[in-house]
């Protein structure tokens, strides 16, 4: 593809849900910069640490280039005829249920069409799910449940509009940073905005909060149901909107009367008073939005939650109306996208029914297919115990990594390498599920991708290519196609651009669409390619000579619910307790994400400035938990579940409830020697949309009984660390790598060698009485590694020690001072990062206080921290704190 290098081409980012406008340019010299898009209506220019890094992830370093089979290097037509044969002929000896998908919110909406389109409506099989399955099935569910289709009513304009906004199981500033900068913003403008966190953990969105709930784990079915009694008790009903515009309002306050303050209180953690509290604030707020996201979604009661919250939405009449409204905020790029071409096992394309023998006949006469699936299929978690046990014989996998995401992942892995047929489509040679399949496929990636992505607030927008494939690597909707001509289905997949897909995409979801559908953007079903081509952002629905401006921005607000009479349902909700902890495994361990990785890093770990905030895999742990189980801040502790076991370091923090832990998921075999986190987790679902339960996990704790610990810089990536516990991250000349050892009885020279490849011009210190052990390797006057050994967590600079990878050390003076392990006056240490857009430390930071900075914006006027995506002004405020504690003192 030739790519125009002169211009800045508008796309949008690869990231969360947000779905921001992003601008990309290449400069003649072939190096490329974003920034964020000023006229894209989720995020008016603002973009997130990850955003901002976008052009540091786009190298080529470790990109799958060419296809293959069993390891070697093939071309197309003999990968492609090998998996359309393969799965051909499973299907005609095994029957369709044999074969399966598994597909990703990484995937362009183009490319989800069409892998749908293949599997339910021509191998006849529904078969087919999506990482989705992990991050919002349960909003799905809830959503159909209660309207009747899978509508998200409202818009972010509404967080800007609302008086109140409920933040349910959701690190905004963390997972969400631009939205959490737009309600930050909001506050600034109207003070009188209230917000309250519900969360177990005191995150960094605490910091915006009037009120944070610390509520115990699985405790908000009952928070929102004992709500919906309160409204009752308290005559704050909107009963004029209940009558008209909903069924089943006495049951589901029948269900929820059986709960009083006290037993909520009992069964949430928290207090008679915050309750009282809460309750009241939104009993008297008429603008109130409650936005949900994994905390609610990752639970084996998830979908409970969901229509828990909905049905307070819907007994006050809050929904659809500007400030108003229950918001699901999605986790991946086009998590929506995929909802909308039914890129689930339970769902058909343009949001329509599997289940519905009409919505089956209208689909299949859309398509002319064949044998279009008449029963949904299995969902993740299922899906993969059939592959384990032997029902499905040949497993696709696109863009995504199971062996790392799923829960219990080592016998996921265990499925998958015994699976007698795997193919992965991909953008790396080297993940933890890549290095199992039979035939590997290159797709293109971000940057080369040429589709759209829907967002959380059902906008639609271009993600446009600015730079060509490299090597072999196709597109996958592609891909797929080919594979479906192979096998067959030419006339059903002939198409040569994704603007065909798209406009096909639009014509069925206007297809006999009398309105009885919520999804309709028939206004492009006839688009060509020039138009594709400049296709500005939109929100659903688009109907037919409504392009360009949509009919209305919110779903709900007079009734017109897509059920059979139009009304919304009230849910009955009782709340169950279950207990899982045990002596055995007495914690509760919530998994999550860090602000600067994503998902398994696969695009983040190629970043040194992402890897700098946080470098390794670690557990939160409450202090008075850590002090009965012995451990210390920055131990290495080992966290075991009947499933498995990990290896992270412990932050000790109040941050987390007692009783609880916290460790991020985004740690795989190709960063650290023990951090797969879903390892631990069970495969335990929520009973109505198969949404695993991540966040609720009985697990024990330990220190691991280190002799010796370690940091390492080096030029070259260290492949393999001989260490117990290692992590590796990115950093500016090279890589870092944290190191911990069960034995001390090391040749500390010898591992140094072996870690980085030193040249014979090494330098060392030893004083193993101390257990203290430092050593540079140089190649000529650069530095080619240097390792520092303590017999405790190593206190060594780590952003001054990676600086030196990039110096020149010519002299022994500049030489043995890294050997000493310390940076001389005149080159002050910044300290760990805090702000991952600037590269700012905290000692920076601290320095600046003492200056006469007093706050975050004289922080961000100094040294910029702060000024970009602000997701680290929490802990720039902490800082501020701690100082000014320090001189009070």
């Amino acid at each position: 593809m030739e790519i125009d290098a002169a211009r800045e081409v508008r796309t949008t980012c690869p990231y969360c849900g947000v779905g921001c406008g992003v601008l990309a340019k290449v400069a003649a010299d072939g190096q490329v910069s974003v920034r964020g898009d000023p006229d894209h209506p989720a995020n008016f220019g603002r973009l997130c640490s990850k955003g901002s890094a976008l052009a540091e992830t786009i190298d080529l370093d470790g990109r799958l280039l060419h296809p293959e089979i069993d390891g070697r290097c093939v071309r197309w037509d003999e990968a492609l005829d090998r998996v359309a044969s393969t799965f051909s002929q499973t299907i005609a000896e095994h029957g369709p249920d044999s074969v399966a998908f598994y597909v990703s919110g990484q995937l362009l909406t183009e490319d989800y069409y069409v892998a749908n389109k293949l599997m339910k409506g021509f191998v006849g099989s529904a078969n087919i799910d999506t990482n989705s399955r992990l991050c919002m099935a349960s909003s799905v569910a809830g959503h159909r449940r209660a309207f009747g289709s899978d509508t998200v009513p409202g818009t972010y304009e509404d967080l800007e509009l609302a008086d109140l906004i409920v933040l349910v199981g959701s690190n905004l500033a963390w997972c969400h940073p631009v939205l959490y900068q737009r309600i930050a913003a909001a506050r600034e403008e109207r003070p009188e905005m209230k917000i309250v966190l519900v969360d177990p953990r005191r995150t960094m969105t605490a910091d915006i909060a009037d009120m944070h709930l610390a509520i115990a784990p699985d405790g908000d079915v009952a928070l929102f149901t004992g709500l919906l009694a309160y409204l009752g008790q308290h005559n704050a009903l909107d009963r004029a909107y209940i009558t008209e515009h909903t069924t089943g309002f006495g049951q589901a306050l029948f269900a929820a009367s059986n709960l009083d303050l006290a037993g909520v209180a009992e069964a949430t953690g928290l207090s008679e008073d915050e309750l009282g509290r809460f309750y009241s604030l939104f009993a008297r707020t008429e603008k109130t939005v409650t936005v949900y996201s994994q905390g609610v979604n990752q639970s084996s009661s998830g979908t409970d939650k969901v229509n828990a919250i909905i049905n307070c939405h819907l007994a006050t009449g809050r929904i659809g109306k500007p400030g108003a409204g229950p918001f699901s905020v999605t986790g991946q790029p086009n998590a929506m996208g995929g909802r909308e071409v039914g890129g689930m096992a339970n769902m058909l394309a343009a949001h329509m029914e599997i289940e519905n023998p009409a919505h089956r006949a209208r689909v299949r006469r859309f398509w002319n297919a064949p044998d279009i699936a008449d029963k949904p299929g299995l969902k993740a978690v299922d899906m993969f115990k059939a592959v384990a046990d032997g029902r499905i014989k040949a497993l696709w996998i696109m863009a995504t990594n199971p062996v790392d995401s799923m829960p219990d992942a080592d016998a996921v892995e265990a499925a998958i390498k015994a699976c007698p047929f795997v193919v992965v489509s991909d953008v790396l040679a080297s993940t933890d599920t890549v290095r199992h399949a039979h035939v590997r496929l290159p797709a293109t990636a971000w940057g080369e991708k040429d589709g759209t992505v829907t967002n959380s607030e059902r906008r639609i927008s271009r993600q446009r290519a600015f730079l060509p494939a490299p090597g072999e690597a196709r597109p996958d909707w592609w891909i797929v196609a080919e594979v479906a001509r192979l096998m067959g289905f030419g006339e059903g997949f002939a198409h040569a651009t994704p603007a065909e897909i798209f406009a096909e995409h639009a014509a069925l979801s206007a297809y006999e669409n009398d309105g009885a559908r919520d999804f309709d953007i028939g206004a492009y079903a006839g688009i060509d390619a020039e138009e594709y081509d400049a296709l500005a952002p939109f929100q659903w629905p688009e109907k037919d000579g409504q392009a360009a401006r949509s009919p209305s921005a919110r779903f709900f607000a007079n009734g017109n619910f897509y059920t059979p009479d139009g009304k919304a349902r009230f849910i009955p909700i009782r709340p169950v307790a279950e207990t899982r902890t045990d002596e055995n495994f007495p914690l509760i361990l919530n998994t999550g994400r860090v602000r600067d990785h994503w998902h398994t890093m696969t695009r983040t770990g190629k970043s040194p400035r992402l890897s700098q905030h946080i470098a390794e895999p670690f557990v939160e742990i409450h202090p008075a938990d850590a002090q009965h189980f012995g451990i210390g801040d920055a131990d290495i502790v080992r966290i075991s579940s009947p499933r498995g076991e990990v290896l992270v370091r412990a932050l000790v923090t109040s941050r987390q409830r007692q009783g609880s832990l916290f460790a991020p998921m985004h740690w795989t075999d190709q960063f650290a020697a023990k951090g797969r986190l879903d390892a631990l987790t069970a495969s335990l679902t929520d009973p109505v949309s198969g949404q695993p339960a991540l966040k609720h996990v009985a697990v024990r704790i330990e220190k691991f009984a280190a002799k010796a610990f370690g940091f390492a810089v080096m030029r070259q990536r260290p492949v393999p660390v001989a260490a117990t516990y290692w992590a590796v991250a990115k950093c500016r000349g090279g890589w870092r790598v944290e190191l911990a050892f069960a034995d001390d009885d090391i040749d500390w020279a010898g591992f140094a060698a072996a870690l980085f490849g030193a040249s014979p011009d090494m330098l060392a210190y030893h004083d193993r009485d101390a257990g203290q052990h430092r050593i540079a390797a140089f190649d000529g006057e650069r530095l080619a590694g240097a390792l520092f050994v303590a017999p405790g967590p190593v206190a060594v600079s780590r952003g001054w020690a990676a600086e030196q990878l990039e110096e020149t050390h010519a002299g022994q003076r500049e030489r043995f001072r890294i050997v000493a392990g310390r940076a001389g006056a005149e080159r002050p240490d910044a300290g760990a990062t805090v702000c991952s857009c600037f590269s700012v430390g905290a000692n920076q930071i601290a320095a600046a206080v003492a200056a006469g900075c007093t706050t975050v914006a004289s922080i961000g006027e100094t040294l910029k921290a702060g000024t970009n995506c602000g997701s680290c002004r929490a802990e720039i405020r902490a800082i501020i704190e701690a100082r000014r504690v320090q001189a009070a003192e």
